[in-house]
């Protein structure tokens, strides 16, 4: 299954894609969220859906992010070993953790708002996860049954407020528009192997990150397990598993950023694709 939340900024309805189109399925479930994904509301929507009498959705509406706002995103820095090259940094001996606000959450096509006062704000293509049942101290054997899905995300980075401006990574991470999500979540059994999906993205049509799923220093179930024992995860939270090199921070022969007027495009297989205009602070 798919699923996806259409409809105008803080007013999204959920919806599922079937034989690639749209339908609304706001009279079946109130919204993707904690109560939906903790409540069996995958398995439940499967059942109705069967029913059938869904109204489609026109494909020119708005898709907002794939999932209500959930309690946390929890990031793995640093989780492919070409970007940890790139970067100058060690391979980490156990996943480097950090949080993104929620508040930067968007739509997956949503405009990037490059923050005030910002001189380096840096793309990053990465598969997340979402959870789908509470995980704590889960094992590594039992940590997919906690996953409700997949789906794909940019993580947003203003590398100067990350690692010049003192402290964790989250000032650098939060910024409003950096967290857009989607186009849709998959299911698990959508994807065929989660371990060998390709990730790549583009700025203005030129490839800067072409990586796979397969490269992974610390795979999906061993994240799951590691996070969950230090916190609970609860349904809904997103896990976003780092990103392969090619980011503006480790273009050669110097980096370099966005800026107003770029067109960031991204996508992974079978997790569809997304594409953000940039513009300035106003």
């Amino acid at each position: 299954m798919k699923l996806i939340r259409f409809g105008e900024s803080g007013l999204e309805k959920p919806g599922i894609i079937e034989n690639d189109k749209w339908f609304d399925v706001s009279h079946l479930v109130k919204d993707y969220d904690e109560a939906f994904f903790g409540g069996d509301g995958i398995e439940k929507l499967k059942s109705d859906i069967q029913k059938g009498g869904l109204t489609e959705v026109n494909k020119s509406t708005r898709l907002g992010p794939a999932l209500a706002r959930p309690s946390k995103i929890i990031c793995v820095g640093l989780n492919y070993k070409d970007h940890a090259a790139e970067t100058g940094s060690p391979i980490p001996a156990e996943p480097i953790l950090f949080f993104k606000a929620t508040s930067a959450i968007v739509g997956p096509n949503d405009d990037l708002i490059i923050p005030k006062n910002s001189k380096k704000t840096d793309w990053e293509v990465e598969l997340a996860i979402v959870i789908g049942k509470k995980a704590s101290y889960v094992s590594e054997e039992d940590a997919l049954n906690h996953v409700a899905g997949y789906v794909l995300h940019n993580d947003y980075s203003e590398r100067a407020f990350q690692m010049e401006r003192n402290g964790q990574w989250v000032k650098g991470k939060s910024c409003d528009t950096f967290a857009p999500i989607g186009p849709f979540i998959a299911t698990p059994d959508e994807i065929k192997d989660v371990h060998n999906l390709r990730l790549w993205l583009t700025v203005n049509g030129e490839t800067k990150q072409d990586g796979n799923t397969s490269n992974l220093i610390f795979n999906v179930p061993y994240m799951v397990s590691y996070i969950s024992q230090f916190m609970t995860l609860l349904p809904g939270d997103v896990i976003t598993t780092g990103t392969p090199a090619g980011v503006g921070l480790g273009q050669k022969p110097e980096p370099w950023f966005l800026k107003d007027g770029d067109v960031v495009e991204l996508g992974i297989d079978g997790l569809g694709s997304s594409k953000q205009h940039v513009k300035a602070y106003r």
